[in-house]
């Protein structure tokens, strides 16, 4: 199975920036690909998201969430709590086993096939092997410096990858 990724979503000053590494993990042993992209721009570049967990698997629900967001007027909250709700119900939609970040100009929410849809009280969320030290760092950089959103997500990154094996240096960030 290939896992191991960190994304971190970071909201601030009215901009909002989503930062994934670039490491594909085969099994807990081998690096099976270091410049993966797991970060994209959805909706003509109206929202963006980033996605951990099985590869396949995110990619089946980043391409159902964009066509949630189309049928929904490009309302993010409606289209994941939409999502969420076909991921927890549908018998194959239920087997996949991703997360998401997503976000637009006025919300960023994580959507998890539980059913979860949430949106972090601090403008700050990370998910993967290495989103608890991301959050960590993003959380201090935002509160306490006065790097952009952009910045703040690509920095907790670097300090994820310096402390997570499953998390390297190729990042990827998109904002809106």
């Amino acid at each position: 199975m290939l896992k191991g990724t960190t994304i971190c979503g970071v909201r601030k000053d009215g901009r909002c920036a989503i930062a994934g590494d670039g490491q594909v993990t085969m099994s807990e042993h081998s690096i099976f690909k270091g410049t993966a992209v797991k970060v994209r721009a959805i909706c003509e570049g109206r929202a963006v998201m980033g996605f951990a967990g099985s590869v396949a698997d995110a990619f089946s629900l980043s391409q159902k969430f964009e066509e949630k967001m189309q049928q929904f007027s490009y309302n993010l909250m409606r289209a994941a709590v939409e999502l969420a709700q076909d991921w927890r119900s549908d018998k194959v939609m239920r087997k996949l086993e991703a997360m998401m970040i997503v976000a637009d100009k006025e919300d960023m929410l994580i959507i998890s096939g539980t059913g979860d849809v949430i949106s972090p009280d601090d403008g700050v969320c990370a998910i993967g092997s290495g989103g608890n030290y991301a959050l960590a760092a993003a959380r201090a950089l935002a509160r306490h410096t006065e790097l952009s959103a952009r910045e703040v997500a690509e920095e907790a990154l670097r300090v994820a990858a310096s402390i997570c094996v499953f998390t390297n240096e190729h990042i990827t960030v998109l904002d809106v």
